[in-house]
């Protein structure tokens, strides 16, 4: 497990972008529980944000790839709106324990 962050790092209803070991990831928080997920959009292959840390649609309460508005949810990474419907971001299993948020790659 390699470490992300310290737990109040990460907001409530936000999202934080990192790079392990070369890759890119994210973290969301949703009802006291932190998602982790590779940061890469199943129907190109880019980013999804469109600016540092911007993972969120504008309700937070969706994941939204900035480049063409696919959208997916937080707990599972599913997408359920746009080209990349039925799809889903690949997940990576994660930790929160009293040191912070750990990531497994």
């Amino acid at each position: 497990m390699k470490f992300l962050c310290l737990s109040d790092t990460l907001a409530p209803n936000s999202s934080l972008g990192f790079t392990i070991d070369g890759t890119p990831l994210l973290a969301v928080r949703r009802d006291g529980i932190a998602y982790f997920y590779i940061n890469r959009c199943p129907h190109r292959g880019i980013p999804l944000e469109w600016q540092p840390d911007q993972f969120l649609d504008d309700s937070a309460s969706l994941i939204q790839c900035a480049t063409h508005g696919a959208l997916f949810l937080i707990e599972s990474g599913e997408c359920i709106a746009g080209p990349c419907a039925g799809k889903s971001l690949k997940t990576l299993r994660g930790r929160e324990d009293e040191q912070g948020l750990w990531v497994e790659l």
